[in-house]
């Protein structure tokens, strides 16, 4: 269990916090680029870390994020009229650029110099794959961009998501760095007859397999290490053949993962705090993929009845259609002959048990065991950053490195293999498919 105290530390982000003064050191997304799709376009309400914004694209296509009530008498600016230079007040006319200068005050005499004492609360931004990212943090403490592999992405291969959690950031980061429940919630009847396709064997597995090995062991043992950005876990398994499979994800401080994968994987997952009470779940590609079909040709995304895949390839906000309200649209009959939890779509299964713990949920009243491992290292990790920056101003970790070489990892272990080495630089899948990024097409 966690104290109350430490989790009011853990969950409570909002300015003057010490959790969102953690997270304030990082870059963040705000938003899609999507979102703001041409300059000059409208303006779009941004709520982060409990702080009510405002983003605009202006005409010379750059991007602004800026306090949402107007600095003279508190107008909304999402209301404002994006012109040229920057987001024009409807009430009096002032004009704030993106770096939230007035440049234009025209209510007042021409001669006035008001307008070069008067600044809208601002926050710079970086555009990289697909999402507007912003630094909230004190400005003599701003790091570079942390580039995932973004920035050298070529637009084409863009492609982030968004999806709106009604609960708080960390109950929503605590699944995803949970990987006994993959065993209980997603879990359908019809993975026990699954054949044998003769993947159950050391080396990489098919997908279809490998929710036969998640039915079949439903207690993994969970190792955890530590890394200089956070730490990475294995979830390991016993197949029906006896052998190992073992599921690496990655935890890069402080909101982001990347799930295991066959034969690995480097889509971030990345819950960013709106408030308190409600996150983003971002998903965003940081590499082109050497074998757009997965190991083997197998399809990436076949995953039994479910009305949705596991990954969304499809880019933009997605809707939400099950929710609390409706019951996540359980069924009961399906939950007694097919699927575990009754509800059809992958996604909103994980949303409906972190959603109805409610917004925040009190840690002091559960009971962990073995499996939480990886949550309690989180969650510690979390709290102990917190408390050294809001004590002797230490720096956070992750703040720089190279994190293109973070990689999740799936994959049935060879007699006596590491599993740390899956995933990493020296890993030969990684090598393989790199080389394969690397070749030119043919006629090129």
């Amino acid at each position: 269990m966690l104290s109350q105290q430490d989790n009011e530390i853990l969950t409570r982000v909002g300015p003057g916090t010490p959790m969102g003064a953690l997270l304030r050191r990082y870059w963040t997304p705000a938003l899609l680029s999507s979102e703001l799709p041409a300059p000059g376009c409208d303006p779009v309400r941004v709520r982060l870390l409990g702080e009510n914004l405002v983003a605009f694209r202006d005409g010379t296509g750059t991007v602004g994020l800026i306090q949402e009530n107007c600095p003279h008498r508190g107008a909304s600016l999402y209301f404002g009229r994006n012109e040229d230079c920057g987001l024009r007040c409807a009430y009096h006319g002032w004009q704030f650029d993106t770096a939230g200068n007035c440049v234009d005050m025209p209510s007042e005499p021409a001669t006035s110099s008001f307008k070069e004492r008067v600044k809208a609360r601002a926050y710079p931004v970086h555009e990289s794959g697909g999402i507007a990212w912003t630094y909230m943090g004190p400005a003599d403490t701003m790091t570079p961009f942390r580039d995932f592999g973004t920035d050298s992405l070529p637009q084409e291969h863009h492609l982030a998501a968004k999806l709106q959690c009604y609960c708080n950031w960390v109950q929503t980061m605590e699944g995803n760095v949970d990987t006994a429940h993959i065993s209980w919630l997603h879990s359908w009847n019809g993975a026990a007859d699954i054949p044998d396709d003769g993947s159950d064997k050391p080396g990489y597995p098919s997908n279809r397999m490998t929710w036969k090995f998640w039915l079949h062991d439903r207690a993994p043992r969970l190792e955890v290490e530590d890394t200089w950005y956070g730490f990475r876990y294995a979830g390991l398994r016993t197949t029906p053949n006896g052998h190992t499979n073992v599921r690496i994800t990655e935890y890069v401080a402080p909101y982001s993962t990347i799930i295991a994968a066959i034969p690995y994987n480097t889509r971030h997952l990345m819950v960013v705090p709106i408030d308190d009470d409600n996150c983003w779940r971002y998903t965003f590609d940081t590499t082109i993929p050497a074998n757009p079909q997965g190991h083997g040709g197998a399809p990436l995304f076949d995953y039994g009845p479910f009305e949705t895949p596991f990954t969304r390839r499809v880019g933009g906000i997605t809707p939400r259609n099950y929710l609390a309200e409706a019951d996540y649209h359980i069924d009961r009959e399906v939950q007694r002959t097919t699927t575990f939890s009754g509800v059809a779509d992958f996604v909103s299964q994980d949303l409906m048990v972190t959603e109805s713990m409610g917004p925040i949920y009190d840690r002091s009243q559960e009971h962990l065991g073995t499996i939480d491992k990886a949550i309690i290292r989180m969650r510690n990790q979390l709290v102990r950053s917190a408390k050294k920056l809001a004590a002797d101003d230490t720096p956070p970790p992750a703040l720089a490195g190279d994190f293109r070489s973070i990689r999740g990892a799936d994959k049935i272990l060879e007699d006596g293999q590491d599993w740390r080495v899956l995933g990493t630089d020296a890993d030969p899948a990684v090598q393989e498919a790199e080389a394969a990024i690397r070749q030119p097409a043919a006629g090129d």
